[in-house]
């Protein structure tokens, strides 16, 4: 824990024997030594070189939050004992402690709280060879004595009170030896107080308006304006360049741009500066203290790494390097972002890495650095973002004539090669954590090389959830020339970014950024011509982003094919979105699914619909808010448009009535529609009448999901009716969830007999019972039906129906699909199927058994299967308890040449580690086999069409 921050605070209540006389004596002076010690600490910038006077008063905020710190919770009443003060680097977490302790050695904080306050500081603390607590507390006041650890924990002195002080990063690090704690977060200055304080800093408000304009575009940069030094360090850099007339709008593109920037000023001013091996030996210092989150370096830490006090010197003149002012032989980086930045350098100057006299460390492998993820790794964040922004030939050039150093453009190639690694891989976009990724790739500024290196990529995923976000994806969006996808989260709205500050001079500035980048972004729609979809989900569409993208959807040169709007908020209804589908042919598919379209929206939307130059295929309105109202207007945009042929009305208000007049339109013979899901749509026996009649006079209808509707026995039988008629071209329908038993299963047993184009039937999550599953299997495994997938999931079956299911297998040579999902079937129902599955004439391919309730007694009987049987080429059997021996059983069939199964449904975490490691060697010895713990990726073909189109 001391090496996490610099400081810990200690606040403890006197438990010691000494008497009350002596302690009132001991304790002023105890109070006098705090008042001379603290009052003569100096604030330093070291990177200035400048100096100001310690101003000791809290200020009404900072009283605010040091008061109630140990206040007890509002529920339960019980007090922090430990409380963690943690933020960035610089925020002021040490300077507030300091001002505490003063403030209660003056009599002005925690009188009635805390008799005793003891400071005790990391730096002081790890030079200690050995020192008893008695010693580290105060050397007047004695305490018992142990190891820090043990005050953490609350072992020694459980009654004392801890205020703890850590950077962000180290917290993790830090959480696991606290008990029952509070943690504070400090932020640092205001957006208000940062613009407060570079508007004084700027004499000139023009110099100032375009200082504050060009770091509030980069909020990575805004960010770090938070520490009020970083902000000092900052706007001194952005002045001296105002000075010079150069663009401080490119130096605040990125915190690389204007690190070197800074450290270019910095070496023009300074009398030596270091040498190839000197600048070699600091970078690997400041690598391994990232790696390690070691921020404090001890002059025998520093020879370890070859700097001689020479060489500290230079650093401490460039003001590099800062020596602590009260304890000896003690150094830091004049800013954890001073750190990072020579810490990624390290990677890139020439012959570095691998070449020094010591062993390799882990962390000098570059590899590691680009797999560190930042939600584990917060730490070496930005450190990777630096590693990317100095392969900026300009940033080289810089750097190489300040410094007087060799730094290697080489390393381009081994980023691109594990970039490329990443777009070969079998992760899913949505792991490869793109916005991660678009943060390193805009450091570069390089759009030649994001090109190169993103040509491998097809599919993006990215999140927008702050200014920041947007900046890096519109830059590096617009350089990924071979995407087909691009998958959208805006999270807030454009003009919200604006609204957390009044309007003012600057409003218009960023408005017009915001403005930019949303262009930029959307730009990729015309000049990426292999682009097919666009996928905006859950996004806050303000008027502004709706103007830009249709825009972009009408150009002329966009080739979009796909558009997904899901669960999208429309600033006044959808009219621009929907007049794009009248003036580009391109788009055949949109998908509108959870947006708020309502039946106005409808309205808009089948007026496009009803237009001759509208190509629309596929069309999903589910969950859209719509009623009953909504079905006219529908339905006669049915009528009248010819391309569309797939049509999701699920999960809305529609009821019978609403059915009533699509089905004037599925009757029509002008009307295309192929396929049409309206699930939990209030459907009931009264609207089957309307869809009976429809399923016998539609010619082209081949695909009816009706599932999660109370269509109950009269209702299936009126659709039964239909499906016995000879000019009903029904092939898939799916009424899962739709409340009927057994007594259906006579009637569609007899469809099933009649019916020449149903291939595909769903009876799931209905209660049909081995004797309705008898009557069903007496249809299927009639020569006359046929059947190709039978969906059974969830029907109260148990083992009494396998022998009929087994028989309906081997009879019928149609079937390829059985879903026995979620039913009681056991190890007897599963060796009896397995039986029928070993038959030379089963044509079964996929197999769902999952929480089938079998065990390892029927292992032995499937892996017989899987080797015998060349059909199956996918089975499920999750959550079923197979255990260790039937695992084993199952993996030496899996690893059988005859074994000739695709996909595997098993989850492999379910399984102990002897288990999980043979599941592992299966997908080593087996490269066609995927284990994996869903299995719901069926296309449209094999039977889920209602769930994906």
């Amino acid at each position: 824990m001391v090496s996490c921050d610099k400081h810990l605070n200690c606040d403890q209540k006197e438990e010691s024997d000494l008497g009350k006389d002596e302690a009132i004596r001991d304790g002023t002076e105890y109070r006098i030594q705090i008042k001379e010690k603290f009052c003569i600490m100096r604030d330093k910038n070291p990177l200035l070189r400048e100096s100001e006077d310690f101003h000791h008063e809290i200020t009404p905020e900072d009283r605010e939050l040091l008061e109630h710190l140990f206040d007890g919770d509002v529920e339960t009443g019980e007090q922090p004992r430990t409380v963690v003060l943690q933020g960035m680097a610089g925020v002021g977490k040490t300077t507030l402690v300091r001002k505490a302790m003063l403030d209660w050695a003056e009599g002005n904080l925690y009188q009635q709280k805390f008799e005793y306050v003891f400071y005790l500081s990391a730096r002081e603390i790890n030079q200690l060879k050995e020192k008893s607590f008695v010693q580290l507390v105060s050397k007047n006041w004695p305490s018992r004595e142990g190891p820090i650890s043990s005050l953490l924990r609350k072992v020694m002195l459980p009654e004392s009170s801890l205020l703890v002080t850590t950077r962000l990063t180290a917290y993790k690090r830090l959480k696991p030896l606290l008990k029952s704690h509070h943690c504070v977060e400090l932020v640092g200055m205001s957006e208000d107080e940062r613009k407060e304080y570079i508007y004084q800093f700027f004499e000139d408000k023009e110099w100032a308006i375009q200082a504050f304009s060009s770091l509030r575009n980069n909020e990575t940069l805004f960010n770090m304006c938070q520490v009020p030094l970083m902000c000092r360090v900052i706007c001194t850099c952005l002045k001296q360049q105002m000075q010079k007339r150069d663009d401080v709008t490119l130096t605040c593109q990125t915190t690389t741009a204007l690190f070197t920037c800074l450290f270019t000023l910095v070496g023009r001013s300074c009398p030596s500066l270091p040498d190839q091996i000197q600048l070699k030996n600091l970078c690997h210092l400041a690598a391994k203290g990232i790696w390690t989150m070691t921020y404090v370096f001890y002059r025998e830490s520093l020879r370890k790494h070859g700097l001689s006090k020479s060489d500290v010197s230079v650093f401490l003149d460039m003001n590099i390097l800062q020596k602590d002012s009260e304890y000896e032989n003690c150094y830091v980086f004049t800013h954890l972002h001073v750190q990072e930045y020579f810490a990624a350098m390290f990677y890139t100057l020439k012959g570095n890495r691998g070449t020094r006299d010591h062993s390799l460390q882990p962390f000098e492998d570059l590899k590691l650095l680009l797999e560190s993820k930042a939600y584990e790794d917060t730490h070496l964040m930005q450190m990777k973002c630096f590693l990317f922004g100095l392969l900026n030939e300009d940033r080289v050039m810089q750097l190489e004539k300040t410094f007087y150093c060799t730094m290697s453009l080489g390393l381009k190639w081994e980023l691109i090669q594990w970039i490329e690694t990443l777009g070969n891989s079998e992760y899913s976009p949505s792991q490869l954590r793109f916005l991660e990724l678009f943060h390193c790739l805009y450091e570069t500024q390089d759009g030649a090389f994001i090109s190169q290196a993103m040509s491998c990529f097809q599919k993006v995923d990215i999140d927008i959830c702050g200014k920041i976000h947007l900046l890096v994806s519109s830059f590096c969006l617009k350089h990924c020339q071979c995407l087909r996808t691009v998958k959208l989260t805006v999270t807030i709205a454009l003009e919200k970014m604006l609204d957390s500050r009044p309007p003012d001079e600057t409003w218009q500035i960023d408005h017009d950024h915001i403005t930019h980048c949303w262009q930029d972004l959307c730009s990729v729609l015309h000049t990426n011509e292999d682009l097919r979809e666009l996928d905006l989900f859950h996004n806050h569409l303000d008027e502004l982003v709706i103007k830009i993208l249709c825009q972009e959807l009408r150009h002329p040169n966009c080739k979009l094919q796909k558009l997904l709007l899901r669960f999208v908020s429309f600033p006044d209804g959808c009219k621009d979105i929907f007049s794009v589908l009248t003036q580009n042919q391109n788009l055949i598919h949109l998908d509108l699914k959870g947006s708020d379209v309502g039946d106005n929206g409808v309205k808009s939307l089948c007026e496009a619909l009803k237009c001759p130059d509208c190509k629309l295929q596929n069309l999903r309105l589910e969950s859209c808010n719509l009623s009953t109202v909504c079905c006219l207007n529908i339905s006669n945009a049915l009528i009248r448009n010819q391309s569309l042929i797939f049509l999701n009305l699920s999960t809305n208000n529609l009821l019978d009535d609403g059915v009533e007049l699509l089905c004037e339109a599925l009757r029509h013979p002008m009307c295309y529609l192929q396929r049409l899901s309206i699930e939990r749509c209030g459907l009931t026996v009264a609207g089957c009448e309307d869809l009976s009649s429809s399923l016998i006079s539609s010619k082209r209808l081949t695909h009816l999901s009706l599932a999660d509707n109370f269509l109950g026995d009269d209702g299936v039988k009126l659709i039964s009716d239909a499906l016995k008629h000879p000019r009903c071209t029904l092939r898939s329908l799916v009424l899962r969830r739709c409340n009927f038993t057994s007594l259906s299963t006579e009637y569609l047993s007899a469809s099933l007999l009649l019916n020449k184009s149903l291939t595909h039937l769903d009876l799931g999550s209905n209660c049909l019972k081995d004797d309705g599953v008898k009557l069903l299997c007496d249809a299927v495994r009639h020569p006359s039906c046929n059947l190709q997938d039978l969906g059974l999931m969830g029907c109260a079956l148990t083992s009494a129906c396998c022998l009929d299911l087994a028989s309906a297998i081997l009879n019928n040579p149609n079937l390829r699909i059985l879903d026995l999902g979620n039913n009681n079937l056991q190890d007897d129902g599963a060796k009896i199927l397995c039986e029928a599955l070993r038959h030379p004439s089963c044509n079964i391919e996929r197999l769902e058994l999952e929480y089938c309730g079998l065990t390892a007694l029927c292992c032995q009987e499937l892996s017989a299967t899987l080797r015998s049987n060349q059909r199956l080429t996918k089975i499920n059997l999750t959550r079923n308890i197979l255990g260790r021996e039937g695992i084993k059983t199952l993996c030496d069939a899996l690893q059988s040449p005859r074994c000739k199964l695709q996909i595997l449904g098993l989850c492999k975490e379910a399984f102990d580690k002897e288990g999980q490691k043979l599941l592992k060697a299966v997908e080593v010895n087996n490269p066609h086999l995927t284990i994996k713990s869903t299995c719901n990726d069926q296309n449209e073909e094999d039977g889920s069409w209602w769930q994906h189109f």
